[in-house]
C-alpha cells in the first residue's frame, strides 16, 4: 500500500513559523479530542498514605530509612528513580516546547495543558516512593538536585519537525518504561499507579502522533528527514541524570526497556501506524531519509536478536546457578 499525497515532492521551503500556522487547525481539532478522551484524576488517591511514618529531621520519632522496609523489588526501585527523575525535569520541558511551539491559540494551550498534566506523574510517583519507602529520600533529594542543576537542553531544540518527531516516540517510549516497572514493581498499588500515567502517556503519544501524520501530508520530505535523524539518534530525555548509564542497563537486563523493547513497542508502531515505509512520490532527499530509515531498523532489530540472545542465555546461567 502507499501514500500519496499532493504535497508530495512539493519543493517549497518550509519554515518553523509556517508550520506551525498551517499545523494550528490540527492542533486545534487534537486538542478537543485528547479533552473529551483525558480523565482527571486525583494523585493522593494512588499513594497508601496509611502506610507511611515520619523520617529523622524535625521529628523526634522519624524513622531511618533502610532497603529491607518496601516490597518493591530492586530493578522496580531503580527503574522508579530513573522514570521520576525523568519526570522532575518538568520545567526545562515545559521551556522547550513552549518556545518551539509558542504560548499562544491552539499550540499553546496544549503545551500549558500537556504541562499539568504531566504535573501529576512527578507529584505521585514522590509521594508513592516516600510514603513506601523504597528509596532513600536523601539520595533521591540528591539525585534531583544534580540532575536538575544540570539543566536540560533537547537534542532537537532546533526544529519544530524533529520536536514533533522526537515526541511521538519519547511519549510511547515513556509509557512503555512506566507499565514495565509497573509489572515488575512487585508491588500491586504501584501497578495501578504507573498503570495510571501510563495511561496519559499514551494519549499524548496520539495527540503526537497524529499531528507528525499530518505534518507528513504537508512536508513530506521534511518530516521523514526529521523522523529519520530522531530514530537513529533517539536518546531518553533522562540520560543526562546521575549514574543513567548504569540504569539503563539494569533496566534492559530486567526488561523494562531494552533494544528488543525499544524496536518493537516503540518506533515499530509509530512508523506502521503511519505507514512511514509506505509513502511514495517523495523527493531525493525524502527518498534518501526513508531509505535510510529502513536499513537504520533492519540494523536495529540484528542488534535487538543479538540481546535477546545474550538475555536468553543470562536466564539459563541462573536458573542453572538455582538448581545447583
Amino acid at each position: 500500500m502507499t501514500i500519496t499525497s499532493p504535497y508530495l515532492g512539493s519543493s517549497k521551503a518550509w519554515t518553523d513559523a509556517q508550520l506551525l500556522y498551517a499545523l494550528e487547525e490540527v492542533v486545534e481539532k487534537e486538542l478537543n479530542r485528547h479533552l473529551k478522551v483525558a480523565k482527571d484524576w486525583m494523585p493522593h488517591e494512588y499513594v497508601p498514605f496509611s502506610d507511611g511514618r515520619n523520617f529523622p529531621g524535625i521529628f523526634e520519632d522519624g524513622e531511618a530509612w533502610s532497603a529491607d522496609q518496601s516490597k518493591v523489588t530492586d530493578i522496580g526501585k531503580i527503574a522508579l528513580v530513573v522514570n521520576l527523575l525523568t519526570e522532575d525535569n518538568l520545567p526545562s520541558y515545559h521551556h522547550e516546547i513552549a518556545s518551539l511551539f509558542g504560548r499562544d491559540g491552539a499550540w499553546g494551550t496544549w503545551v500549558h495543558r500537556w504541562t499539568a498534566e504531566e504535573g501529576r506523574h512527578g507529584i505521585v510517583m514522590r509521594d508513592y516512593l516516600l510514603t513506601s519507602r523504597a528509596v532513600d529520600p536523601d539520595k533521591l533529594e540528591q539525585f534531583r538536585m544534580a540532575h536538575m542543576a544540570e539543566g536540560f537542553e533537547s537534542d532537537n531544540r532546533h526544529s519544530m519537525l524533529h520536536s514533533v518527531a522526537y515526541v511521538a516516540f519519547q511519549e510511547l517510549a515513556t509509557r512503555v518504561s512506566h507499565r514495565n516497572t509497573g509489572h515488575q514493581s512487585g508491588d500491586p498499588v504501584c501497578d495501578r499507579m504507573l498503570a495510571r500515567i501510563a495511561t496519559d502517556e499514551n494519549l499524548h503519544m496520539v495527540f503526537y502522533r497524529n499531528l507528525l501524520g499530518a505534518a507528513f501530508e504537508l512536508a513530506p520530505d521534511l518530516t521523514m528527514q526529521s523522523v529519520r535523524d530522531v530514530v537513529v539518534n533517539f536518546r531518553m530525555p533522562g540520560h543526562g541524570m546521575p549514574g543513567f548509564e548504569r540504569a539503563a542497563a539494569q533496566m534492559a537486563i530486567g526488561e523494562i526497556y531494552n533494544m528488543r523493547i525499544h524496536h518493537d513497542d516503540v518506533i515499530q508502531p509509530v512508523l506502521r501506524f503511519l505507514k512511514v515505509m509506505d509513502i511514495d512520490g517523495l523527493g531525493p532527499e525524502g527518498a534518501k531519509a526513508q531509505e535510510e530509515l529502513g536499513l537504520y531498523m533492519g540494523g536495529l532489530d540484528s542488534e535487538a536478536s543479538k540481546f535477546d540472545e545474550k538475555l536468553a542465555a543470562r536466564k539459563a546461567r541462573m536458573v542453572a546457578r538455582g538448581r545447583a
